[in-house]
């Protein structure tokens, strides 16, 4: 869309504005900010907000916002044209033309999806995340200028509805916020979070504003006494500093109130200092002199400095007992830390003049967005990729030592194979064990900071779907159910083979036996590019394959298939997860047993006789066919007991150690009184066939106390 500049108007409020705000910028600089903002203007022109203000004033609030944080021409560009694509009907090529393909690039970035139409708002809001993660691995300036335009949005939520405004804060709250910490920017988190608690919960935040302004009057004088002893003991010990006091801002009251069940009071009962020296040298003598002043408390002391945060933040952190026993907070840092520790990944362009910023963030910044690399190639769709970012968004972490010495942060909470796969997604896969602190220790331990993990592997192992219940971290719960899909497929076209070579069986063909060029045919007929998607879709019973079959055969003049005419199909239970052993009526080897093709399940088993099996032969009489044991190994399968027997002092003690000594495992035992004598057991116990079912059944109604057991069908 070609777009028709107006000359630059001398009085014009926003530009002027704009350009006294980007006064650090050259003067060929400033030229081009203003070319982009004409051309936003006349793009924008006629459109307003919901506050009645041009649509303009928005792309250059963003853009002034950046302006504080010093960023480069190609931001504040990017930030005044953020919306052009989306509203005005501008191309990306249109942009990259008149401006530069990095600047089309990050306006790309931060646009929304808005031209393809999804199931839903909350897939739509997934995958315009995605993009806009996407884009920001390669350039981090679309994150910040994505945060920008959120931060303005924030600041005029009040103009919008109460259900958009909800929606919006929680949005912030759950993504932007931890994303603004991750990065470091701690200045724009913390209005983040104040701005949107303020939406979500508008009494309890004005309570809380209220009772805060009050609080100050009261802790003012104590605040003034402790600032000035810590000041007069650094000066003794010459350490020259600066002192501030802290003041805990309102979301993080309210989510210490709510985690800690403690009152307003009790929150701020603490007082807060922030000690910033000339350096790292200097910081540990500060905190002597502290700790001198008053007694530190015990296991409250973090060296930020020697082992930083994953968003990069430095500083030293301890708890004083002061005066009367009140906790004193105190943080000391350095200046650099603290420009750090504020802006984030913001100071490098903030203080990008400045030789002794440390790149730690920068650094850190980048292994992150590899990690979210990694993430989008595991996630199956934008729902799950957005809940395993999420996942590792969350700030508090643990510091894990690998056997070489090797420092790893993990999210707290997080397990050895959380630690396995952020080791090597290979480690992950193939771990077996765990010993913690030279220790054999259960994958599913919780680590704690300083300890020493080392992952036990073994070749050909791989994840269990049960560690999904107890992994936290991202990358691991992405690479898990990875990995179970790419199994399922390999196990369901291996299905899909067998079904379809017992289908051929009637007309005295298989798979082998077809010509190339039919299966391609129908490969092609069926919309799937390769066979092997043909035959994932009939191991998973999506599609029947008799009627694959047959439309294979039928130009060879063959009769119809029929599923009485197949050969039963036999069944090892080794198949994996496309083979399901129904539940309803807990089929053995040794039973007679029907099998029904579930879409997306496989194949389930029922025992022949089976309300449920015969239902659905009423119902898809072309869905069940029949099916045999093959010749079994020594694996168990679960079956069902019910027992009636006399009330007895350690009945159930009784029971367990029969089915043990009958080499059973009990996975699952109820009971219920019938009466004031009588009781029913449920028993669900692993047995290899009817065989090892029937000597126990044996073995348990030679029991006194035993009035009845039978084996429960559906």
């Amino acid at each position: 869309m070609e777009i028709h500049q107006p000359s630059p108007e001398t009085d014009d409020p926003y530009l002027e504005n704009l350009l006294s705000r980007a006064g650090y910028l050259a003067t060929e600089q400033q030229a081009e900010l203003v070319q982009s903002y004409l051309y936003a203007k006349a793009g924008h022109d006629g459109q307003y907000r919901r506050s009645g203000d041009p649509y303009i004033s928005h792309p250059v609030a963003v853009a002034c916002i950046l302006c504080d944080m010093k960023m480069d021409t190609q931001s504040l560009i990017a930030a005044i044209l953020h919306d052009v694509i989306e509203d005005c009907g501008v191309t990306k090529e249109d942009i990259s033309e008149k401006f530069s393909p990095t600047v089309a690039y990050l306006v790309d970035g931060v646009s929304k999806i808005s031209a393809i139409k999804f199931e839903s708002r909350k897939v739509q809001q997934a995958e315009n995340f995605r993009k806009m993660v996407l884009a920001m691995t390669k350039d981090i300036r679309v994150i910040m200028v994505k945060l920008a335009d959120r931060l303005h949005n924030m600041r005029t939520l009040s103009v919008l509805n109460p259900e958009k405004r909800r929606r919006i804060a929680t949005e912030t709250l759950e993504i932007y916020a931890p994303i603004a910490n991750r990065l470091g920017m701690n200045n724009i988190r913390i209005e983040f979070e104040d701005l949107g608690f303020a939406a979500l919960y508008p009494m309890r935040s004005r309570l809380i504003k209220k009772a805060l302004k009050k609080s100050r009057g009261h802790r003012k004088e104590t605040m003034n006494t402790l600032q000035n002893a810590l000041q007069e003991r650094l000066e003794a010990e010459n350490i020259p500093c600066r002192i501030l006091s802290r003041e805990k801002h309102l979301y993080s009251i309210y989510q210490k109130m709510k985690a800690q069940r403690k009152s307003f009071d009790q929150i701020m009962d603490v007082y807060g200092f922030r000690i910033i020296v000339d350096s790292v040298d200097t910081c540990y003598r500060a905190l002597g002199a502290t700790h001198n002043l008053y007694t530190p408390i015990p296991g409250r002391f973090k060296d930020y400095i020697a082992i930083p945060k994953t968003n990069g933040y430095q500083s030293l952190h301890t708890t004083l007992k002061g005066l009367s026993g009140l906790p004193i907070e105190i943080q000391i840092r350095t200046e650099e830390m603290e420009a750090m520790a504020n802006n984030g990944i913001s100071a490098h362009w903030l203080y990008k003049s400045g030789e002794n910023i440390p790149d730690n963030t920068n650094e850190r910044t980048r292994e992150w967005l590899k990690g979210l690399l990694e993430l989008q190639k595991s996630a199956g769709n934008s729902l799950e990729f957005i809940e395993n970012v999420k996942i590792d968004l969350f700030p508090d972490e643990v510091y894990i030592f690998t056997p070489k010495g090797n420092i790893l942060e993990l999210p707290s909470g997080a397990t050895p194979v959380d630690f396995a796969y952020a080791v090597h997604t290979d480690v992950g896969n193939n771990c077996v064990a765990s010993r913690i602190d030279q220790r054999l220790a259960p994958l599913s331990a919780t680590l704690q900071s300083g300890q020493t993990v080392e992952i036990i592997t073994a070749p050909g192992t791989c994840p269990n779907p049960a560690w999904l219940s107890f992994v936290i971290t991202g990358k691991a719960r992405a690479n898990i159910r990875h990995f179970l899909k790419q199994q399922k497929k390999t196990e369901s076209i291996e299905l899909g083979k067998r079904l379809l070579n017992k289908a051929l069986k009637s007309s005295k063909t298989s798979l082998a036996d077809i010509e190339a060029h039919l299966l391609d045919s129908l490969v092609e007929e069926t919309g799937f590019n390769h066979l092997d998607e043909l035959l994932e879709d009939i191991g998973m019973g999506n599609r029947m394959a008799q009627l694959v079959a047959h439309r294979l055969v039928s130009n060879q003049n063959t009769n119809e298939l029929s599923a009485s005419q197949q050969s039963p199909l036999d069944i090892q239970g080794t198949e994996g997860m496309v083979i399901n052993f129904a539940r309803c009526c807990y089929p053995i080897p040794g039973d007679n047993i029907s099998g029904y093709l579930s879409s997306g399940k496989g194949i389930v088993i029922h025992r022949d006789g089976c309300r449920n099996i015969a239902n659905e032969f009423r119902d898809n009489p072309e869905k069940c066919f029949p099916v045999q044991w093959a010749n079994q190994d020594d694996k168990d399968y679960l079956a069902k007991i019910r027992i009636e027997l006399e009330s007895h002092r350690g009945a159930l003690a009784i029971l367990a150690a029969i089915m043990a000594e009958s080499e059973a495992n009990i996975e699952s035992i109820t009971m219920e009184e019938k009466g004031a004598r009588l009781s029913i057991v449920d028993v669900v116990l692993g047995v290899r066939d009817r065989v090892h079912l029937a000597r126990i059944i044996k073995r348990v109604r030679a029991l006194k106390m035993i009035v009845k057991i039978t084996r429960t069908k559906s």
